[in-house]
């Protein structure tokens, strides 16, 4: 029997961080559904595929391959055998990569893999739609948000640490740009799941974060267990 915790929520709340955390503490297995769609992005700037080349997306989509390792205690991001956990980060796939996501072939084709990874295993997963489409019935439910300045505030925070150069106007354009399109979304559009816990961590720490989200998670897995 599996256990499914779904963490959604905008771009720059931080999900990345709670989820691989809250992973290591509960020895839950971690997808990264976002770099799912970051990997198809990456490919397609690559091949310089357009938006509206539906015919070469989708031979993209047959023939793409998408891992995620654990090296020297580090993940790490595979697209097509190459490691590209950083260069899916980039400047150029985070401008893009809301606009891919919205297409429906890729959707269906990511989600399917989605599912595929967390097929009867203990999965902390985080992205736009996990709760209300990717796993609708996951045992946990949360939705992380924040204001979009705070927001921003953190992404130039990270870029930083990655050697990733931005001014914080570029930053807060783009996200309100990604809030905005992943709202109006025909498929998997981001909103809160009706049984959803929602956090708001504008003023919050990671540690607070912590703190409200591992009893809940703990009371649940062991409900599943009984």
């Amino acid at each position: 029997m599996s256990f499914i915790v779904a963490i959604d929520g905008p771009a720059g709340t931080g999900k990345g961080t709670i989820t691989k955390l809250l992973a290591e503490k509960l020895n839950l297995i971690t997808v990264d559904t976002g770099a799912t769609y970051r990997c198809v992005t990456l490919a397609m700037l690559k091949q310089h595929i357009s938006l509206e080349e539906a015919d070469k997306i989708t031979k993209l989509l047959e023939n793409i391959q998408i891992e995620f390792k654990k090296i020297d205690g580090k993940d790490r991001v595979f697209l097509n055998g190459k490691d590209v956990t950083m260069e899916i980060r980039s400047k150029e796939v985070t401008d893009f990569v809301s606009q891919v996501s919205s297409l429906i072939c890729v959707r269906l084709k990511m989600v399917e893999l989605q599912r595929k990874m967390a097929q009867g295993k203990d999965v902390i997963m985080e992205g736009r739609d996990i709760g209300t489409y990717v796993f609708p019935n996951a045992n946990v439910k949360f939705y992380i948000d924040a204001d979009v300045e705070e927001r921003a505030k953190r992404r130039v925070e990270q870029n930083k640490q990655k050697g990733i150069q931005t001014s914080y106007e570029e930053v807060l354009a783009n996200l309100k740009f990604r809030d905005q399109n992943d709202k109006q979304k025909e498929m998997g559009a981001l909103k809160v799941a009706e049984d959803a816990i929602v956090i708001d961590t504008t003023h919050m720490s990671i540690e607070e974060e912590m703190q409200m989200m591992l009893p809940i998670i703990q009371k649940r897995r062991s409900e599943n267990c009984e």
